[in-house]
């Protein structure tokens, strides 16, 4: 598979951006729940992280947001008339549920699917798993829009399959690529998938966590291997650490990130370090690559200090040169232990030489830094062609971009303002104009 790049397609933020402190287990969007959010401010901020991206020359496009409120949701369980009706009725009797309605977490793509390329798949096909999210109501319903628009975005069936969600049923909570992790020797080269787990439904002996609630099953991950048709010999299951779950560490991406042959992760990511690293060097030998796994110690970085400045939820990115860059929140620099833990990292002459801040604080109040705003796309220059070429970043896109999100984004949020028409009015208005924008007529049902 030569001429392959991976692209990373960050979530555009939404208009509706609120902290509601939904995710039970998300530390730091529990600690901002109902405060005021700024949604202009958090879109300016990770289309810079774009742009800026795009502009060193990585391959850089975005998913668009969902519609918000989701009517369809508060319609379903019983708030009826007008859409001013249902969002006064829901406010009075159910404001948390329509808080749900108004979740602004489809911005981190991250969990928007599960993606292996073609290079990994027994039909030479780019395979897409849309994830349930079942286990948390106002993202649970987020797959029908992800699936669609991936689906328009690759909409070649010759080189791309989208699949639908797998059943919503616990037994196949998957929160889509926070979960997973591709390994290889290069981008366009066949690769090892690496999936992480938080519990397995079917063996009440497996350890679990007490105090939050594992997102990822075992059964899960392993439909999705089946789905994309994935050679067992280029696959590890792993199970993460409970202990750490309850931690506040509620996917593996706020513990590990790897890319290329490079693993980085902390000493407490795994239930088994030792048997995890094991299965990925042979499955990394079966693929004609070796592994670098840089770990990160407790006694230079507890479990406390990388959640509260997501060190491990940024991006690994390869560079010209053969090093790597780390993309990381601006938090990182503020937290003595990991400022001092990455400037280690970069002189130390190992694979990651350099890293590159953001400022993304919008997102990190709501618990999602730089991974968890991207879904890693690997596509051969054919496939890249294939695809939708609109929500590609360019200085051309970002230019139409900004002024429209100064138009229809308004500078503050507060718990109150859900209850307003006004905000679902101008959130469907600014929808409807960025299909114009991506050149995707069609891409939400608006009516």
């Amino acid at each position: 598979m030569l001429g392959a790049r991976e692209f990373n397609f960050d979530g555009l933020v939404g208009p509706s951006h609120n902290y509601a402190g939904l995710s039970f287990g998300n530390v730091a969007s529990f600690s901002n729940v109902r405060s005021m959010s700024n949604p202009r401010q958090a879109a300016l901020q990770g289309l810079a992280k774009m742009r800026a991206l795009a502009q060193r020359g990585f391959a850089q496009a975005l998913l668009p947001p969902q519609a918000r409120p989701n009517f369809r949701m508060l319609r379903a369980i019983g708030f009826s008339g007008t859409d001013a009706d249902v969002l006064a009725q829901a406010w009075r009797d159910a404001p948390v549920i329509l808080a749900c309605a108004y979740s602004a977490a489809p911005m981190w793509t991250a969990n928007a699917a599960t993606v292996s390329p073609s290079a990994d798949t027994l039909d030479g096909r780019v395979h897409f798993t849309a994830a349930n999210l079942n286990n948390k109501l106002h993202r649970s319903e987020e797959h029908l829009q992800a699936t669609r628009s991936l689906r328009a975005i690759f909409a070649d069936q010759e080189r791309f399959v989208v699949h639908d969600a797998l059943p919503p049923t616990p037994a196949f909570g998957d929160e889509g690529a926070a979960n997973h992790t591709r390994l290889a020797r290069e981008h366009g080269s066949a690769g090892v998938e690496f999936f992480v787990y938080g519990r397995v439904e079917f063996d009440p002996s497996a350890p679990f966590p007490k105090k939050y609630p594992a997102r990822q099953t075992l059964e899960a991950s392993q439909a999705v291997a089946r789905l994309h048709g994935l050679n067992p010999a280029q696959v590890v299951f792993a199970q993460q650490s409970p202990a750490v779950i309850d931690q506040g560490v509620f996917h593996n991406d706020v513990i590990a990130v790897g890319n290329g042959n490079v693993l980085f992760y902390h000493e407490q990511a795994f239930a088994d370090e030792q048997d995890t690293l094991a299965a990925l060097r042979v499955a990394m030998e079966n693929v004609g690559a070796g592994l670098t796994a840089i770990r990160v110690d407790s006694a230079d970085v507890p479990v406390a200090d990388a959640v509260a400045s997501y060190l491990f939820n940024s991006q690994l990115l390869s560079k010209p040169d053969g090093k790597m860059a780390l993309v990381v929140p601006h938090e990182c620099h503020e937290n003595p232990a990991v400022a001092r833990y990455l400037a280690q990292l970069t002189a130390s002459g190992g694979p990651v030489d350099e890293l590159v801040e953001f400022d993304l604080r919008q997102s990190m109040r709501n618990g999602g830094g730089p991974a968890c705003l991207r879904l890693r796309v690997v596509l051969t220059d054919e496939e890249a062609r294939a695809m939708h070429q609109g929500v590609i970043m360019t200085e051309a896109l970002y230019a139409r971009l900004v002024p429209w999100v100064e138009k229809h984004y308004r500078d503050r949020i507060e718990p109150k303002d859900l209850a307003d028409p006004q905000l679902a009015t101008e959130c469907m208005a600014a929808l409807a104009e960025l299909e114009t924008i991506l050149g995707l007529p069609g891409l939400y049902d608006l009516s």
